[in-house]
């Protein structure tokens, strides 16, 4: 399996709502103009392809000099365990540089998951949740 990755931001918010549906990771998928604005104020995006479909895609929001959000961290489950996750936390992580800690809120789904790609596990987060 060729994986193909862009850090093109210019991307189609039906295809990463695609992505987003096909992963099992909570979002507004059936929301395009929302997804939309996500994609267009993100700091970084960058996203994975096979066979010219998008199948993952990471998202994050970085003043470049002293953390990133992981807003968004999602692969087609037709495609997860093939390493393309890390891959793109990789190359999250050389976009902002080595000065910026990388943190995120984990799916329940994946909290098993982030420590085995490097992620430290921390209780000293706090959320206001959204209210839509």
């Amino acid at each position: 399996m060729q994986i193909k990755y862009s850090e093109d931001k210019d991307q189609q918010a039906r295809d990463v709502a695609e992505v987003f549906k096909n992963s099992g990771i909570k979002r507004p998928y059936e929301d395009i103009h929302r997804i939309q604005r996500m994609i267009d104020q993100s700091d970084v995006l960058i996203t994975a392809w096979a066979e010219g479909r998008m199948v993952g895609v990471a998202r994050g929001l970085t003043d470049y000099a002293y953390c990133c959000y992981l807003s968004d961290l999602a692969v087609d489950k037709k495609y997860q365990k093939h390493g393309i996750g890390k891959e793109l936390i990789a190359r999250v992580q050389h976009a902002i540089g080595e000065e910026c800690s990388l943190v995120l809120l984990s799916a329940p789904g994946a909290v098993d998951y982030y420590p085995r790609v490097g992620f430290t596990k921390s209780d000293k987060a706090y959320v206001i949740p959204r209210k839509k």
